[in-house]
């Protein structure tokens, strides 16, 4: 079975690190299939709502911008139930309630998520694109390898490459979950699509901290990238976190963790 009929077979799914936007939307068109089949439990883990997925998902799991990390360390905890020496130890040496109050994911979420998960016997973990970039990928790498060894469920890596580096990964000492990097302010998301959009999509929260309006002609700023773009305010967002759609062909802009802390200025402010 290829990914996408693996994730329409499933009777639980969750996933990480992806929005099911635009280029995945053949992803999300298997998730869907699969509640329509299976009747699937739906799982979706990201600092994103998207409205679109509301009336299938079972359970969203908010983060903070930064912390899958720590994500993957309370999935580790919640799911992996017999494992070898070592990783118990890690398992039981982790200061969960660091870790949920740092990355904002309940330790209870996760408790909810493996109940879901409980009577399901086609499990389904599928690891979005967002992490590619991490600051602390090697870790993640490592944590989902032992996620895949350790539990029942199928680990689907949207991402060739990335998925790669996951089946090879020997070394599977974890270490430490590093403290959270903050994402204060206003933020920007990378959002890969077909093509590139000329507006920022956003709350009118974040509209209000950025002091500008809908509709304004916009610069945006990150260490030496000036990119102008037109402000449009989603009623759909809520929360200090933007999206710019950025088309694949053209990934140089904003490169790197897709997640960036930006200042906005108003075009002849």
């Amino acid at each position: 079975m290829d990914k996408k009929e693996i994730i329409a077979k499933s009777d639980f799914v969750i996933t990480l690190g992806s929005m099911l936007a635009d280029n995945k939307e053949p992803v999300r068109n298997s998730i869907i299939e699969s509640i329509a089949k299976t009747n699937a439990k739906f799982v979706y883990m990201h600092p994103i709502d998207n409205i679109d997925l509301k009336l299938y998902y079972t359970q969203f799991i908010k983060y903070e911008v930064g912390s899958e990390e720590g994500v993957c360390a309370l999935f580790l905890d919640a799911f992996v139930k017999e494992s070898d020496e070592n990783t118990q130890k890690y398992i039981n040496d982790l200061d969960l309630g660091y870790i949920s109050a740092e990355s904002s994911a309940g330790e209870e979420e996760f408790e909810e998520a493996y109940e879901a998960s409980s009577n399901c016997t086609f499990k389904t973990l599928v690891i979005g694109d967002d992490l590619i970039e991490h600051d602390r990928v090697e870790n993640i790498i490592r944590f989902i390898s032992l996620i895949k060894k350790y539990t029942d469920f199928n680990v689907i890596v949207l991402n060739d490459e990335f998925e790669a580096k996951i089946n090879a990964c020997e070394n599977i000492d974890l270490e430490e979950v590093e403290d959270l990097k903050s994402y204060n302010g206003t933020v920007l998301y990378r959002l890969v699509d077909e093509e590139s959009s000329e507006d920022l999509l956003c709350s009118q929260t974040f509209a209000n901290i950025a002091k500008v309006k809908n509709n304004d002609e916009i610069f945006i700023n990150y260490k030496n990238e000036k990119i102008k773009r037109t402000l449009k305010v989603d009623e759909k967002l809520n929360g200090t976190v933007s999206i710019a759609k950025i088309a694949a062909s053209n990934e140089d802009i904003f490169n790197d963790y897709r997640y960036k802390q930006v200042k906005i200025e108003k075009v002849d402010a």
